[in-house]
């Protein structure tokens, strides 16, 4: 007898409430073990594999990839007890079976069962720490992946579902999945109205216009999600993942905390100096040294001269929090879009660390390896818009942080310096913050202080 156990989206681990299924790791019919990567979400924008906590065959997917899903929900039904037929519903059982897969069942192909014992002693989704990511336990025994044959035909769900299911071949369902095409919407011509490669090319070529076709699909990645108008002039791509997180976080900063943005020309001839000979400093070669670097270091001295800065204001308790740690936040563009990640106790590192932890979170920001930690409990954070060439902005803060630092394009300017007009190095930098908790008076404080070390770097050594 068939035993399925259905497994609900965990928690990755920082009290997050939803998810995006991006990458499925199995198919329906695939034998699975426990800890075998089972599928790669995305939350608080990371990408997360998620392990399978039990051993057993794959009767169904819950969920398409691209959907987001609220922690909790049933994602995969796996068979424990494939030593019978996997997927099949009996008599007494065919009600049960649809409230688990949340739509009617169909009849998968039958599995042949494994010539060794199976461990009846499998953990089921309520045991190993329930739906949390970690605790699933270790595997006993082995466990085999089943055949799929080319020619066996699964039904296929999706929007725009019918009265009866999409018939396709089970590569001919990747290749669909691949171009972003959903399958209930492509004429068959196959024998008994399955869907055949041919159909999913075509109906492919159809939707995509030729203007955007001759751009290569790397410079376009936010295209392979959406669907292109009748008329080819446009392309309307859903909002989710990173987007969709990024634009709920702004929308609640700007209409919930008061901005107030001050700003701040500055010469910074002798930060340009200082990154040089670190550069040739044989103690800084194993990092890159950037003008980065020293605006970092110059705000974290700030914020220990002005540790009003480092605060949260939380609306429930109408109380200010006032942080005694340094979480910097360091804003990076990736292929998925911008993300925030932090660098724990920032005000603890010497330079030398500071770049080390520089360097590794811009890398890991730009793979996607980020972890949830990293970008959770950040207390200000800068955002270096000099990196494109832009002179300065009127940043939004991060929800949770009383100020953020907009770090401008460096130039060599006219100048009035020592009295002569001279050629210098000259950048602007911006400062907003929460206007219930950060006066003005100490925004600005705050921002000349930064100014300060940009300008003159050994004054750090006065306040370090």
């Amino acid at each position: 007898m068939p035993v399925f156990e259905r497994f609900p989206l965990p928690d990755a681990g920082e009290g997050l409430t939803e998810a995006d299924i991006v990458t499925w790791r199995v198919a329906v019919g695939d034998r699975v073990e426990v800890n075998q990567p089972l599928v790669e979400i995305e939350t608080a924008k990371s990408l997360v594999e998620l392990p399978c906590p039990f051993d057993g065959v794959v009767t169904e997917l819950l969920v398409s990839e691209g959907q987001t899903v609220e922690v909790g929900a049933p994602i995969v039904v796996i068979d424990v007890d494939p030593d019978g037929v996997a997927g099949e519903v009996v008599e007494g059982e065919a009600e049960a079976g649809a409230e688990v897969g949340g739509a009617e069942s169909v009849q998968q192909p039958t599995a042949k069962a494994p010539e060794e014992p199976h461990n009846a002693q499998q953990p089921t989704a309520n045991e190993g720490g329930g739906a949390v990511l970690v605790g699933y336990g270790v595997k006993a025994g082995s466990a085999h992946r089943r055949a799929r044959k080319d020619d066996a035909l699964e039904a296929i769900g999706g929007a725009g579902d019918s009265d009866y299911p999409v018939l396709a071949k089970p590569p001919v369902r990747k290749l669909a999945r691949d171009l972003g095409i959903d399958l209930t919407t492509v004429t068959p011509s196959g024998p008994g109205g399955v869907v055949t490669r041919e159909d999913v090319e075509s109906h492919a070529a159809a939707i995509k216009p030729r203007a955007l076709a001759t751009y290569p699909a790397d410079d376009q990645p936010w295209l392979e999600s959406g669907y292109s108008t009748p008329d080819g002039r446009a392309t309307r791509v859903p909002v989710k993942s990173v987007r969709k997180r990024t634009a709920e976080a702004m929308v609640r900063s700007a209409f919930t905390a008061p901005h107030v943005t001050v700003f701040h020309t500055v010469d910074v001839t002798a930060t340009m100096d200082l990154v040089a000979r670190l550069k040739a400093d044989r103690d800084f070669a194993d990092v890159r040294v950037t003008p980065l670097l020293i605006v970092a270091k110059a705000l974290l001295l700030a914020a220990r001269r002005h540790p009003e800065i480092n605060a949260s204001w939380d609306e429930s308790a109408q109380e200010i929090v006032y942080k005694h740690y340094v979480n910097l936040g360091i804003a990076a563009s990736t292929p998925r879009g911008l993300v925030v990640p932090n660098i724990k106790d920032a005000h603890r590192l010497p330079l030398h660390a500071l770049a080390q932890e520089l360097q590794q979170l811009t890398q890991e920001a730009r793979s996607g390896v980020l972890t949830p930690s990293q970008l959770t409990d950040g207390t200000i954070t800068i955002t270096n818009v000099g990196a494109l060439g832009i002179d300065t902005g009127t940043p939004i803060l991060n929800p949770g942080e009383a100020a953020i630092l907009a770090f401008g394009a460096i130039r060599q300017m006219p100048w009035v310096h020592e009295g002569q007009i001279q050629v210098r190095w000259v950048t602007q930098l911006a400062l907003s913050f929460d206007h219930r908790l950060v006066d003005g008076e100490l925004g600005a404080r705050v921002l000349a202080d930064v100014a300060r070390v940009m300008n003159d770097p050994s004054q750090g050594l006065v306040w370090g």
